[in-house]
């Protein structure tokens, strides 16, 4: 069965990583399977109110939350928004970096976070099992 995941990333420089889990999924030789919780670029809105009621949602509706470390992450604002609502919303909270050397998001210390030791399948499929 597949797991319901949200996936938080930085939109502008790390949505090649988010394609390639959605690549995983689709690809049946590989041991990954989620449900993509994530929010993309649909929400058709500027309204920050409205685009964080739409991301809120989704993020509730999913069981994990995957936050995508890369080089620019720990200075997104969405991004730590996304992470502060998951620890709200006591959800599963799973992060895997890009790069070793990547600034870890401040919101993702001291929130109980299973970290993939590597971006892949195998290290991300383990943290999300251990979660």
């Amino acid at each position: 069965m597949a797991k319901k995941i949200f996936i938080s990333y930085d939109y502008d420089n790390d949505k090649h990583y988010k394609n390639l889990l959605k690549a995983w999924d689709a690809n049946g030789t590989f041991d990954f399977n989620f449900d993509d919780h994530s929010a993309d670029i649909s929400i058709n809105s500027t309204d920050a109110a409205a685009i964080k009621r739409a991301i809120s949602a989704k993020i509730n509706n999913a069981t994990y939350f995957l936050c995508i470390v890369g080089e620019k992450t720990h200075s997104s604002g969405w991004v730590k928004w996304e992470i502060n609502k998951a620890v709200e919303l006591n959800k599963k909270i799973v992060a895997v970096k890009t790069k070793s050397t990547n600034t870890t998001p401040n919101e993702l210390t001291g929130v109980g976070a299973k970290w993939a030791m590597s971006f892949t399948e195998d290290g991300i499929v383990s943290a999300v099992n251990s979660a």
